[in-house]
């Protein structure tokens, strides 16, 4: 009977780690609340993003033309990140890892083409944070309080 029990309470408690395990994010997707009036946050990520992606999401993160598009190569043009894209529309944590872990990581498909560059090796997750936080410090008030309506949800 002892050895019943025992055994009935170790699977318990290894069936309660394993569902920890998997309910419980990593560090670097923890809930992500994006830092948009911080001036310091906002500076670094204004001169990451004019080094790393203002090349294809524009200047003015007015995005390409035609971006909801594919083009010949089956590819979709970089999206604006101003209040006309769809950026706002998602979470920063959504946000954060897509940038850090690109697309296809993102939507658990290994073959996704994308133009879009990963930048887990190449971005520290504090750059990636402040290039979101520089990119929604520029939306216009009403849909940055909506964001954080959402930021709130998550």
């Amino acid at each position: 009977m002892k050895g019943t029990s025992l055994i009935v309470s170790g699977g318990a408690i290894l069936i309660g780690a394993a569902l920890y395990a998997v309910n419980t994010p990593t560090a670097d997707v923890d809930r992500i609340v994006l830092n948009d009036n911080d001036p310091e946050t906002v500076a670094l990520g204004a001169s990451v993003y004019e080094a790393n992606c203002a090349v294809c999401h524009g200047e003015d993160l007015e995005g390409q033309p035609n971006w909801r598009i594919r083009g010949d190569d089956g590819r979709l043009p970089a999206p604006p990140h101003d209040e006309t894209g769809h950026t706002w529309h998602h979470n920063g944590q959504t946000l954060f890892r897509l940038t850090k872990y690109g697309v296809g990581a993102l939507i658990d498909d290994a073959d996704y083409a994308s133009n879009m560059p990963i930048y887990e090796d190449v971005l520290t997750d504090d750059d990636i944070f402040a290039v979101l936080s520089y990119i929604k410090s520029t939306w216009p008030d009403e849909i940055r309080a909506r964001h954080n309506e959402m930021e709130k949800r998550q």
